[in-house]
């Protein structure tokens, strides 16, 4: 009997053998049943219509405002193992979630952008001016829209997904503001240990931030487990460098000061000195490795753009934040007023938390309305 359960996949057990089920959901194959995918038929609207049955007649869903698609309902025991989308619409107004065992409350609840990385929106008039190449072990963006993630996502009695457009509908046009979405979600089934924690991640964000107070990333988490990334959108409504803030893990009880303390914004998300390499090699560097980066940099255009916008991210993979019973993550937003003298910004900040804990998830914050989500 085969001891490897499918999970936790590596170059290094790739060859091992394994009772595990591969399955597969898509537009094609909307329940990811065995022998289930490409049954849709055409129709007169079909580009597929002079092929017939089996070719590509369903390769996507269509979302209208208002409405949710539920996209992944899978008994368990099993795992995600991937994911692919490829969204339309407006990436802030179009929000995830996931549900774990049965839940009420979900365990990720995320604008669909920020999830993957892509905070500050899309392809603005389909010109692609937004995108950033995004290329690490847990998240990969591709081009031209194509969001990806690797988090393995263990469940044992049942996982469901939705996606919900939150735009406002037009008034007698229902599909005005569809969006359109592509997706792939690659799952096993297969037994999951007694140890294996759930996937969770909660989005926040704060326009502006209070003068003098830190941003939250994360708070009230109750339960066992192990914080493992942060992505954050950092719009900048000041001049100068913006990155001296401290990140803060506050764990197991603590009170006024953290048990895990950082030194600076740009130390946190591995880099140094600003990201900044010489004006004369251009300012801030972009780069984009496995487990952290600055992938992002959004510049004014001199005429009606306003605030520098950055997107990074920090995957705690080989080092991730253990917690016994409870955590709370903040960051600074600090710069500099003059040399030797720090200033308290004002900043517009969207951040998403990632860990894994055990059951049950506590309820999240509500999620901010359309007005307050956009970005403007």
């Amino acid at each position: 009997m085969n001891k490897f359960n499918g999970l936790n996949l590596s170059l290094g057990n790739l060859s091992l053998l394994s009772n595990a089920k591969t399955r597969s959901i898509s537009a094609e194959n909307p329940d990811g049943a065995k022998g289930g995918g490409a049954k849709a038929e055409p129709d007169e609207n079909s580009c597929g219509r002079e092929l017939g049955r089996g070719w590509k007649i369903r390769p996507y869903i269509s979302i209208k405002a208002g409405e949710t698609a539920e996209i992944a309902n899978i008994q368990g025991p099993g795992a995600i193992q991937q994911i692919w989308f490829t969204p339309t619409g407006n990436w802030r107004f179009t929000i995830l979630r996931i549900y774990w065992d049965g839940q009420e409350n979900p365990s990720v609840e995320c604008p669909i952008g920020d999830f993957f990385c892509a905070g500050w929106g899309g392809r603005e008039n389909n010109t692609g001016a937004n995108f950033r190449q995004l290329s690490s072990l847990a998240v990969c963006i591709n081009p031209g829209s194509a969001f990806n993630c690797y988090w393995e996502m263990p469940f044992r009695k049942h996982c469901r997904i939705t996606v919900t457009n939150i735009e406002e509908p037009v008034k007698d046009k229902p599909d005005d503001r569809a969006m359109t979405l592509y997706y792939q979600i690659n799952y096993t089934l297969t037994e999951v240990p007694e140890d294996a924690a759930y996937f969770h991640a909660q989005f926040r964000r704060v326009n502006p931030l209070p003068c003098k107070e830190a941003y939250t990333i994360l708070d009230s988490v109750k339960g066992r487990g192990h914080y493992v990334g942060t992505y954050m959108a950092w719009g900048v409504n000041n001049n100068n460098w913006w990155g001296e803030g401290e990140i803060k893990f506050f764990m197991d009880g603590d009170k006024e000061f953290p048990t895990i303390c950082g030194t600076g914004t740009e130390d946190y998300f591995c880099g140094s000195y600003n990201f900044d390499v010489g004006q004369q090699n251009g300012g801030y560097r972009e780069f984009s490795t496995a487990y952290a980066g600055l992938h992002q940099v959004l510049k004014p255009d001199g005429l009606y753009k306003s605030q520098q916008r950055f997107s990074l991210y920090r995957w705690h993979i080989m080092d991730p934040v253990r917690f016994e019973q409870d955590l709370k993550v903040t960051i600074q937003a600090l710069g500099w007023r003059s040399y030797g003298r720090y200033l308290s910004l004002q900043d517009d900040i969207a951040s998403v938390a990632f860990w894994y804990q055990t059951l049950p998830t506590a309820p999240f914050p509500q999620l901010p309305d359309r007005d307050y989500l956009e970005v403007i």
